[in-house]
């Protein structure tokens, strides 16, 4: 390829967050009810980064944030996850970070520092965020809890990375996540049909299931 001046760099650090049960409900419940849980999310984005930078953009129900040093970056996602976390409309989410140098290009990031952190953020499980070792140093500065994962190999990306989970909401039990939703026990309206297996959010859900149990990924 023809070698070109490398752009300016400056160091950002890096989110991406989504829903994690988005697709399914809108092949369960339909694309208005879909419509309905982005739009509570993107309130309580909106809400969190209030007094911040808004989101870089949006990629259907994710959102890619932009923070100048992962203590901002943990201070503002600890308020979103957690509020996330009480909201009984809401799946669970997923969320990745990385700090390092970026390009800023017409509103957007580029650069391998994104790149890792959208890798990042689609190997986690809902209700976990993953980050790299300079945003897990900052979590572990506030005294929030920080488990080492160890090296993970990303999609494109050379070598392997160290990657950590940092617990900023209370952790998500896999027991008690539904499989097609991901939405988080307890549930108000409905519990389980059969005296054994996953739990669920609504009957739509458990029949869902029992129709391709397949379909639906049982969470990490």
């Amino acid at each position: 390829m023809k070698q070109r001046q490398d752009p300016a760099r400056a160091p950002a650090t890096v989110a991406f967050i989504d829903i994690a049960g988005f697709s399914a409900i809108a092949d369960v419940y339909g694309d208005a009810a879909a419509i309905d849980v982005l739009e509570v999310f993107e309130r309580m984005v909106r809400d969190a980064l209030s007094g911040y930078q808004p989101p870089i953009k949006w990629i259907g129900d994710e959102a890619m944030l932009s923070f100048p040093e992962p203590d901002t970056a943990i201070q503002v996602l600890g308020s979103l996850l957690q509020a996330c976390r009480r909201e009984p409309r809401l799946p669970l989410t997923r969320a990745g970070l990385n700090h390092g140098p970026v390009i800023c290009r017409a509103g957007d990031l580029f650069g391998s520092t994104v790149n890792i952190a959208a890798r990042i953020a689609a190997l986690a499980s809902p209700g976990q965020l993953l980050a790299t070792q300079s945003v897990a140093e900052a979590a572990v500065a506030r005294g929030i809890l920080v488990r080492d994962l160890g090296l993970v190999a990303l999609r494109s990306v050379a070598g392997e990375v160290p990657l950590y989970e940092i617990e900023l909401a209370p952790s998500a039990d896999p027991a008690w996540i539904d499989p097609v939703c991901k939405m988080h026990a307890p549930y108000s309206s409905y519990r389980r049909a059969a005296p054994e297996g996953p739990w669920f959010c609504s009957p739509r859900c458990e029949e869902a299931y029992r129709r391709s149990p397949q379909t639906y990924e049982s969470p990490r």
